[in-house]
């Protein structure tokens, strides 16, 4: 009996608390991570937005993006085409998705539960936990170089470090030692919550914006004009399978696919909004010009680097080692790269708490809601990076890299699904206190499951999963329709997927799919809100208290089902 005490006061100190009377229950559904959010918690303006999609901009990826199409052949206007049209798309889809955290105050993890079904949401929702701990390992690593960077520039002899690792260690132990010191300095940013992010966004944009021009405006005048990469025209191998629209085809997949998961996870930063128009014109802005305007001064600098020093440098981490010698260059030298791998270090550091970190901690929010919210979800998340071991990933295995950015071969048919579903099976009506229960619910479906969004997710990726493979594996002749479906893999994912999963609804059509409370039950809406959606105002109901008495009810009764 002790030892069972114990274990009932260990659980019990363990699970969430949470203030019913601001309708923060916590029980197998819902805590206060998960509930639609209340007027007094959606604090981020059009600055916070901006910073959140500045984040995904300024940093190596996307300033590395143009050689990844160059290197396919293509001319670099041409490559700056497959950027622009790329970042519009990335932005239409982002829109698309992220207007249901705006409306309703709900995110992803919630959101697929009219989709799927109450347990058939863990589906999408698995999904995205495995790439959030692969892509939060993946992205230490990569801010560890930074940091390596910096250290070399304040001890030159850091560069020298003998490397007390074996043959079995597919890694340095200068490598190793940035990676360690990345991991720590980000570990305190955990215990912000979303709400507080507008000033460190700003400091680190700023930061990293100010250094990229003027790491840009340094080459320029060093190298006294662009070099010779600027001018670089198509150059597609004679013996190419194809010509230069195919392969403007398979940059623009690249280019949204590489932005999928951030797409999915619109609306678990969009509910955060204090207004819709924030949200709007700070993904325009910021995703779409910012991020054009990143790939473009990549593109410069690289170009008049290989003017100054011979070669082209598209990783930065590597020209600005080289603009320092290693170490051995000038004071000044190593001042001005300390300031800019800094700032890539920082962006690094944030933009992976934002896409990876926070919304990995809300997935599993969603999988344990009792015992887990955002906050222990960003833990648990970044410590799996000691599991997830990304020296072995990075070092070892660049196909298993290749598989994890075309992720977006099953990220694409689920964003497919929840767009029909909302916009034309379910009118944009949501009926929010069905998300949170099982007992009467309308999201139960079958035993938790909503069948058709099975099948319809599953067609979405079957006819470009044969090209994935093919081009992961490096097949010298594969057939060239498979690889042709892979490089439109996500615009036939998301169309295939959400064609099924409609037609499906009209065959075996599901009763009265627009149903919405007509009481604000969680208190969600301001009173202007809720006269535009068409419910009452929580204060104007006297008899919410009764509700909301018969929901907490019919969940006790449903904790006792699961």
């Amino acid at each position: 009996m002790p030892i069972k005490r114990r274990l009932v006061s260990l659980d019990q100190y363990v699970q969430l608390k949470g203030d019913e009377r601001r309708h923060e229950q916590t029980d197998a559904w819902s805590n206060r991570d998960l509930i639609p959010l209340p007027p007094d918690r959606r604090t981020w303006g059009w600055v916070n937005f901006f910073g959140f999609w500045a984040i995904a901009s300024l940093n190596v990826a996307n300033w590395q993006t143009p050689s990844s199409y160059l290197t396919l052949g293509l001319s670099v206007p041409q490559a700056m085409l497959v950027v622009v049209v790329s970042r519009l798309l990335v932005v239409l889809f982002s829109v698309l998705i992220a207007w249901i955290g705006l409306k309703w105050h709900i995110g992803f993890t919630v959101q697929n539960r009219y989709s799927w079904g109450m347990r058939g949401s863990f589906i999408p929702l698995s999904q995205r936990i495995m790439l959030n701990f692969i892509w939060n390992a993946v992205q230490c690593w990569n801010g560890g170089r930074l940091i390596a960077v910096c250290l070399t520039a304040i001890w030159p002899s850091f560069a020298r470090m003998p490397n007390t690792f074996g043959p079995s260690m597919p890694a340095t132990t200068d490598q190793f030692v940035g990676f360690v010191v990345f991991w720590f300095l980000s570990t305190p940013f955990l215990w912000l919550r979303p709400e507080k992010f507008k000033i460190p966004f700003q400091i680190v944009c700023t930061w990293c914006g100010v250094g990229m021009l003027a790491w840009m405006i340094w080459a320029l005048s060093v190298a006294k004009g662009v070099g010779p990469l600027w001018s670089s025209g198509q150059s597609i191998p004679a013996g190419s399978r194809f010509n230069s629209s195919w392969l403007i085809m398979a940059g623009i997949n690249q280019g949204i696919g590489g932005l999928a998961a951030g797409i999915t996870n619109g609306s678990d930063f969009s509910r955060y909004a204090s207004a819709r128009r924030h949200y709007i014109y700070s993904t325009i802005t910021s995703c779409f010009i910012t991020g054009i305007l990143v790939s473009f001064v990549g593109l410069v600098t690289a170009s008049a680097a290989q003017k100054i020093y011979g070669e082209v440098y598209w990783n930065p981490p590597d020209l600005l080692m080289v603009m320092m010698d290693n170490g051995n260059g000038s004071s000044k030298a190593r001042a001005g790269v300390f300031f800019l791998a800094a700032g890539f270090a920082f962006t690094a550091m944030f933009e992976n708490i934002c896409g990876n970190v926070i919304a990995g901690g809300i997935d599993l929010a969603g999988l344990f809601p009792r015992y887990i919210d955002i906050r222990r979800g960003a833990i648990i998340t970044f410590v799996a990076a000691w599991i997830v071991q990304p020296w072995q990933l990075i070092n070892r295995a660049t196909t298993f890299i290749a598989v994890l950015s075309s992720f977006s071969v099953f990220l694409a048919p689920i964003i497919g699904i929840m767009a029909t579903d909302y916009y034309l099976l379910r009118k944009r009506r949501i009926r929010l206190t069905h998300l949170y229960r099982t007992i009467d619910s309308c999201y139960y479906f079958w035993r938790g499951f909503n069948w058709r969004a099975i099948p319809a997710w599953i067609c979405g990726w079957a006819p470009t999963i044969g090209g994935l493979v093919v081009t992961v594996r490096g097949d010298v002749s594969p057939p060239r329709a498979l690889v042709q479906l892979y490089y439109m893999a996500f615009l036939v994912g998301f169309f295939i997927s959400a064609a099924v999963f409609y037609g499906l609804n009209v065959i075996f059509p599901v009763a009265d799919m627009d149903q919405m409370d007509a009481v604000d039950v969680y208190g969600t809406f301001t009173p202007t809100e809720a006269h535009r959606i068409g419910v009452a105002p929580l204060e104007e109901n006297p008899s919410i208290l009764g509700i909301t008495s018969d929901l907490r009810e019919e969940k006790a009764m449903d904790e006792k089902g699961v």
